[in-house]
């Protein structure tokens, strides 16, 4: 039976962000604490993409790793390139990276996929050269972030 690459990430997205189950949705950062939730997710309006704040038990426990964005030479022309690692797809196929701005703090940032070759991902729009973004662990912030588990 074929599943398209698609349903079979979403798939894979929701099963993994159980990991994260129970998380909290609150404003501000996370410290760590002992009672404290594994991840706090900002309070946006509706239609806005919020920020995941991790403590650092958290992060350490899914294995967090991080890349950048790049620039490379695709063909003689110089293209922004992301570890493939890094490529997560919403439900609806939309393709993100999880990109930081701040120690333990994350948030989707939206991109379009010119083509993927190897673990290699050539964009034709996306976070700029030097972003920081997630390898390891985007599953579980997406988990969080739409409180799967709750």
């Amino acid at each position: 039976m074929l599943i398209s690459k698609h349903v079979r990430t979403g798939v894979v997205v929701i099963a993994a962000g159980l990991a994260l189950a129970g998380c909290a949705k609150a404003s501000g950062t996370s410290a760590g604490g002992p009672n404290e939730a594994p991840a706090m997710v900002e309070q946006v309006p509706e239609g806005e993409i919020p920020a995941v704040t991790l403590t650092s038990d958290a992060a350490e426990r899914i294995g967090l790793q991080t890349g950048t964005v790049r620039e490379e030479n695709v063909d003689g022309v110089p293209r922004k390139v992301v570890p493939y690692a890094a490529l997560l797809y919403d439900p609806k196929g939309d393709a993100y990276v999880y990109a930081t701005s701040a120690p333990l703090v994350f948030k989707r940032a939206k991109l379009v996929v010119d083509t993927i070759t190897g673990d290699r991902v050539v964009l034709a729009d996306g976070p700029p050269s030097g972003t920081t973004v997630v390898t390891v662990g985007a599953s579980e912030l997406f988990g969080a972030e739409v409180e799967i588990g709750e």
